[in-house]
């Protein structure tokens, strides 16, 4: 028997998505810690979309590592475009809470970036991410490229078997080339964790350590 909400965990097909609106989210287009663009061309500089469950502390254990030029928050792998984070906490847009990561390649690793992910949060959890109950909440790499999908496969295989050695499940991680659109947040969940120290951050790992690289698979 199903539980009560169970239908948030279940994938809506897209006939059955809200229909969402075709105008972008309204955005203060300056990062709250970095004071870099949320949106732009990022001309020269390489990006990546994790879900790691509740975005709020995600974006911030990304937005702290070196490297790291912008972050911004949003949703994706969903039907219904430009959502509102009401209507993705109802189940019915198929969106996952992301994190939008533009780095600099000179100055930080796509390996390095696929280690916080790993370590920051459990990967083995299908549509939840501890007491976040939802599709929104599912464990996601959505990629820009053929290399990240690459070491993002790479990595995974390498760090289920870690996994399986502390006696956690399989790995249930979306990874996904062509990254799917991100539509941003709105700006209140913009850096939410800076403009709200004490606020909620769900983000908890496994304890596990991931090698790092693909010549470790």
């Amino acid at each position: 028997m199903l539980g009560i909400g169970a239908y948030k965990q279940r994938m809506p097909r897209p006939g059955d998505a809200l229909p969402g609106r075709t105008e972008a989210m309204p955005l203060h287009n300056r990062h709250h810690v970095l004071g870099t663009p949320l949106r732009d061309a990022f001309d020269g500089l390489a990006r990546v979309q994790f879900g790691m469950g509740c975005f709020w502390g995600a974006e911030r254990k990304f937005w702290q590592l070196p490297g790291v030029v912008t972050t911004a928050v949003g949703y994706a792998g969903g039907s219904t475009p430009n959502p509102t984070y009401r209507e993705v906490c109802s189940g019915q847009t198929g969106h996952d809470e992301v994190v939008l990561v533009v780095y600099d390649e000179a100055k930080l690793s796509f390996d390095a970036l696929l280690q916080a992910f790993w370590e920051n949060h459990d990967p083995t959890q299908g549509m939840r991410q501890g007491n976040d109950v939802g599709t929104q909440y599912r464990s996601a790499i959505f990629c820009d490229t053929q290399a990240q999908y690459d070491a993002a496969i790479a990595s995974r295989d390498a760090f289920q078997k870690r996994l399986h050695d502390a006696r956690y499940g399989d790995i249930t991680t979306e990874i996904v080339f062509p990254a799917p659109a991100f539509y941003y947040a709105e700006d209140e969940h913009q850096q939410y964790l800076s403009k709200n120290p004490m606020g909620y951050c769900g983000l908890g790992g496994t304890g596990v350590s991931c090698p790092i690289g693909v010549a470790t698979a």
